[in-house]
């Protein structure tokens, strides 16, 4: 049990029969009345990000959170099939279920597989992948604003912002995070 005094981030607890991950929180003693713990969480399920304020008392089950590494395989329609590393097992994965976690993510690349009481939700890709440039506009000399950039597309399909210098058949690396363009590799 943890009680919403005790929240940090990252932290994972069951509330009305559901899964949410904190993802800031905030203690709050006002001049006049009782303190509250104002918390922005995430349904671990759907993605839909609440703000809710909390009792400090309020007590929840904690949820501990699955990780396993899978390698992804490949897909098949809105079939998404991965292997376990360790016994070979292979299972399919609904695209609904992933969203756009794999827009960075290669063939036969290891990701994490993250469930909570055998029940898959979601996929964790790492956090940062080294991909190809496949297609962008060349960078015309004597255009050296600084911190320009142009569009270009890797070889996953996924569109990102790299800057002038970087040409097709580059190797550049990807914060999966937040889709940014970091250096090339």
């Amino acid at each position: 049990m943890i009680t919403a005094g005790d929240f940090r981030n990252g932290i994972t607890f069951e509330m009305d029969g559901t899964v949410y991950q904190i993802i800031e929180f905030q203690h709050v003693k006002p001049g006049k009345g009782a303190a509250f713990v104002r918390a922005k969480i995430r349904n671990v399920k759907s993605g839909s990000i609440v703000e809710r304020t909390f009792n400090p008392s309020d007590k929840f089950e904690l949820a501990r959170m699955e990780r396993k590494d899978m390698q992804y395989l490949y897909s098949d329609g809105d079939l998404f099939y991965f292997m376990d590393v360790e016994t070979y097992d292979q299972i399919p994965i609904n695209g609904e279920t992933l969203g756009d976690t794999l827009t960075f993510v290669k063939d036969n690349e290891v990701v994490q597989i993250l469930s909570y009481k055998g029940e898959i939700f979601g996929v964790e890709p790492p956090n940062f992948v080294v991909l190809e440039v496949t297609h962008t506009e060349p960078g015309f000399a004597g255009n050296t604003a600084q911190g320009a950039t142009k569009p270009a597309t890797v070889e996953t399909g996924a569109q990102i912002k790299v800057p002038l210098f970087v040409n097709i058949g580059d190797l550049v690396r990807i914060d999966t995070r937040t889709g940014e363009y970091m250096e090339r590799a």
